[in-house]
């Protein structure tokens, strides 16, 4: 068993399964076994065989609270919030004392908009556990969610004062006062952040964002990696409940007006992809339909969509440079925006393409009147000037079809302008 647990620890996930296995061979319905082989079939992409394995588990021991928690972690995983929701309620019930369970079950309440149970559940767990950090940066979000950014404000920085290196709280700070037009206390939050962790990933990105100080020509791997695998498990409800997102949509749209009808009949990439958001959209028009995107965690959600023929974990453009005239199709909604300078993804793009191929994509929208091609936002995307695309797909030898100046998303309850470009390859 201890071997097992080792290689899981170490995400040898196959090599604990077949450890697991032999177990069970041994211990048939090992309540402990059949949980931990769960985790690890749900680790492995295999949920459904995970779910019913811990069900197994709860079956033979019903009286112990993390292996509901664990059940509702999965749920929760795969969008089945009010399957989580009654896992994590028995959990607590099962152990009333435990402030990660009632975090865990604030953090439901608040994806159900039950905001006041959220409440409750959250201020339970802070009365067991005083410097639970979760719980107050969970409080802040609850506060967020809720209009009252100061009030969130207050709970992040509690959660600093309690543990001044979480990297959570520092975020959630930043973007908070961010979202509330102070830029310099954003750029300050990150400063201070750099100063004890200067290679951090999420700070160096975001001081440069706030500040203009050493930008990059696009946002670096780590940052988009790590800020897309934190944001995986909300980033739909995020965007389609609360933003008003409208990229994928408009994409598609797009993609109606310059192709024929769809017949499954061309090969494609959502360039970028997400959490599949683009897939289903895209798939009346695909024979094959790849995504590619840099973060695992967007992967696994996109995964689950059930419309790729193939995933892969890679950064875009060294991508695309490794797949030559191979694609009918590519379409990259709200992803270019992560790009500086649109040269080089653009030029791998047009090359990645077969003759007569199609390239569909969004940017953030610089006004008319900036003087400069592209420029960093406070939030850490970039805005391209209409001047620069038009150059970037004339270098690449792109044929631009259609540019139509559109509303991405709201951020701030205010409107996100973009452009919404198709262009050809004619070579």
């Amino acid at each position: 068993m201890q071997m097992a647990v080792q290689l899981h620890r170490n995400n040898q996930l196959e090599g604990a399964v077949q450890l697991y296995q032999r177990l069970l061979e041994a211990v048939p319905g090992h309540p402990d076994v059949l949980h931990l082989m769960g985790m690890a079939r749900h680790q492995m992409g295999q949920s459904d065989e995970g779910v019913s394995l811990i069900e197994r588990a709860i079956e033979a021991e019903p009286n112990y609270a993390g292996y509901f928690n664990n059940l509702g972690n999965i749920y929760m995983a795969r969008g089945e919030v009010a399957k989580a929701l009654g896992a994590y309620q028995q959990a607590v019930e099962l152990d009333q004392g435990n402030a990660d369970l009632h975090n865990n079950l604030g953090a439901l309440y608040k994806a159900q908009r039950q905001f006041d149970q959220a409440h409750a559940s959250y201020e339970r767990a802070m009365q067991l556990d005083p410097r639970h950090v979760s719980a107050h940066n969970n409080m802040g979000l609850l506060y967020a969610e809720k209009g009252d950014r100061p009030g969130a404000i207050t709970y992040y920085i509690k959660a600093l004062e309690l543990l001044p290196g979480d990297s959570s709280a520092r975020r959630l700070l930043g973007t908070t006062y961010y979202a509330m037009g102070r830029i310099a206390d954003a750029g300050e939050v990150y400063r201070q952040w750099l100063e004890q962790e200067p290679e951090h990933p999420t700070a160096r990105h975001m001081y440069a964002a706030c500040t203009g100080q050493g930008v990059p020509e696009r946002a670096p791997d780590d940052y988009v990696e790590q800020a897309f695998d934190h944001f995986a498990e909300s980033f739909e409800s995020v965007l389609n409940e609360r933003l008003n997102y409208q990229a994928p949509q408009l994409c598609a749209d797009m993609l109606a007006r310059h192709l024929p009808p769809p017949q499954h009949q061309f090969v494609m990439l959502d360039a970028g992809c997400g959490t599949g958001l683009c897939g289903p959209l895209m798939a009346p028009w695909a024979r094959a339909l790849a995504g590619v995107d840099l973060s695992k965690g967007m992967l696994d959600r996109a995964q689950t969509k059930g419309v790729y023929s193939d995933l892969y974990k890679a950064e875009l453009t060294e991508f695309l440079h490794l797949s030559p005239r191979q694609w009918d199709v590519v379409l990259s909604a709200d992803t270019l925006c992560y790009f500086g300078d649109l040269g080089k993804v653009i030029q791998e793009s047009a090359n990645s393409l077969k003759p007569g191929g199609t390239l569909v994509f969004t940017v953030e929208a610089l006004p008319d009147e900036a003087e400069l091609a592209h420029q960093i936002q406070p939030h850490g995307r970039y805005a391209h000037h209409q001047q620069h695309i038009v150059e970037v797909l004339s270098a690449a030898g792109l044929s631009l079809l259609d540019m139509e100046g559109v509303i991405l998303r709201e951020e701030g309850g205010k409107p996100v302008n973009g452009w919404l470009v198709a262009a050809r390859q004619l070579a």
